[in-house]
């Protein structure tokens, strides 16, 4: 109970909440704008979080993600154009409530819905995540050697419809991840004899370089624009939400569980969850055929589980320290350049911090109602902000972000490499999801592993000496066989279809 009063004098502080308060305008006003997704929020708030203490840092994040989903819902309403990628899976059912003339009671849905889904999340996020680290603290460094290659693993088999490209932007992670001094030789790797690279590429950098500078790059040929179209206006955003969200609650709920599941998964993330929520509520709806006509049952469920992902993956980060998505992943490299290491420990030696993190979390929810509605009634003078203005402040944050790391011009370069080449992965349509996750998941297996390795003196086997090991190596080894089996069939089928056309 002291445990708890704690956490909430360090939540309420009137820092925190400023914070708190901030971070969640500025990821309603990037989740507004088409193409800037909530990880582009979150990696341009990194620079900002290295001034802070970990509880608002954290704080800043969560919140900006969440109120960055939840804003992503407006121009998809109104101009059937995606904010987020966890936006799209309802965007036209929203859009055509809007043009039968229900476009405040589609974003009020988007809203009410958001926040009953990320209650549920954070709900399951307190109960289950302590118990899964009492669990936990039995692994040894065999379990983690597994379980971060499972996490690698099933990244990559989500990542899209070729495998295979996903397996190259993972060894492209594990790349960068080895610059610098060897964890268990000390033996110098990748360096090419700059200096600053002994102790590895920061995290940061990457971050920023993987996620805002491509998406600048993508952007660029809309610099120029005076603004987007302009929406149109939205009244009475509450009108009957109410009464439709109770009519659907058996939705809700199991949107808000299934989410929660999908987020806690590595490499999946509030868009996949949103899309296996639609596609669900349209299989056990009793009226499928009202689907994709503006028909709100869909938007019901699909709002209520891209935020309960939210909060499901941060169970295998706070526990594991295993990114479940892309945010998570910031938040790892966020709370290492803290000094605090995610784990099992955390649970015992920092209790304090992980309760506040879970008020933070149901705090940031329940902003998305007053903050989300007036997100929405400001539409208009958000979408109207030209790119042109907009986008050169974004480039000087992050240049000025990354130099303030390490006060390193180097940072700066190695942001505007990456940048640059996740812009063309991303045009080859190339995930990125996996580098990142491999460029945090890449020194867990690594030291693991070797620490395995000299625990056995070198064999193999001892890897599988344990229940738990088996059990995670077993489902490690699967899903890399599912990854090679999907592949060969692209493989096949791809030149199947170049023999058939072929004169």
């Amino acid at each position: 109970m002291m445990e708890l009063q704690s956490a909430l004098g360090m939540v309420f502080d009137w820092q925190v909440l400023l914070v708190v308060l901030a971070a969640s305008v500025f990821g309603l006003f990037i989740g507004a704008i088409p193409g800037l997704t909530a990880t582009t929020a979150t990696a341009l708030l990194v620079p900002l979080t290295f001034f802070m203490d970990p509880l608002p840092a954290i704080g800043a994040i969560v919140s900006a993600t969440a109120m960055a989903i939840v804003a992503g819902d407006i121009p998809g309403a109104l101009l059937r154009i995606p904010g987020t990628p966890a936006s799209a899976a309802y965007t036209d059912e929203a859009y055509l409530m809007g043009r039968q003339g229900h476009i405040g009671q589609a974003l009020g849905i988007n809203l009410l819905c958001s926040v009953l889904g990320g209650v549920i999340g954070v709900a399951i996020l307190a109960f289950f995540a302590p118990l899964v680290a009492d669990f936990a603290i039995q692994f040894t460094s065999d379990e983690y050697f597994w379980l971060a290659l499972l996490g690698l693993s099933c990244a990559v088999l989500v990542s899209g419809a070729d495998p295979l490209k996903g397996a190259i932007s993972m060894l492209l992670g594990l790349l960068i991840s080895m610059v610098g001094l060897s964890s268990a030789s000390g033996q110098m790797r990748f360096t090419f004899g700059i200096p600053e690279l002994l102790n590895g590429i920061s995290i940061l950098p990457v971050l920023i370089g993987l996620f805002a500078i491509a998406e600048l790059l993508r952007r660029l040929p809309e610099v120029g624009k005076l603004s987007m179209p302009t929406p149109p206006p939205v009244q009475k955003p509450f009108a009957g939400v109410a009464g439709i969200t109770w009519r659907y609650k058996g939705g809700v709920a199991r949107s808000g569980v299934l989410g929660t599941l999908i987020g806690a998964l590595p490499g999946a993330g509030a868009d996949i969850a949103s899309w296996i929520s639609y596609a669900l509520a349209r299989k056990v709806s009793k009226t499928p055929e009202k689907f994709g006509t503006g028909h709100p049952e869909g938007l019901v469920s699909a709002s209520s589980a891209n935020n309960a992902a939210l909060s499901g993956a941060y169970i295998p980060a706070l526990v594991f320290g295993i990114p479940g998505d892309t945010i998570t992943a910031i938040i790892i490299g966020v709370l290492m350049m803290k000094g605090i290491t995610p784990g099992p420990d955390v649970f015992t030696t920092d209790t304090v911090l992980v309760y506040a993190i879970f008020i933070i979390f149901l705090l940031a929810n329940l902003l998305l109602l007053p903050l989300g509605l007036l997100a929405v009634r400001s539409a208009r003078h958000i979408l109207a902000v030209p790119s042109a203005v907009l986008y050169p402040l974004i480039l000087l944050f992050c240049i000025v972000g990354a130099y303030a790391n390490n006060n390193s011009m180097l940072d700066v370069a190695i942001m505007l490499i990456l940048g640059l080449v996740a812009y063309v992965l991303a045009e080859n349509r190339f995930p990125i999801g996996p580098m990142i996750l491999a460029v945090i998941l890449g020194p867990i297996i690594e030291s693991n592993f070797l620490r395995s390795m000299i625990k056995a003196n070198g064999d193999l086997t001892m890897l599988l000496d344990r229940p738990i090991a088996i059990g995670l190596g077993t489902l490690a080894l699967l899903a890399w066989l599912s990854i090679l089996l999907s592949s060969c069939w692209s493989i096949r089928r791809a030149s199947h279809v170049a023999r058939s056309s072929s004169p």
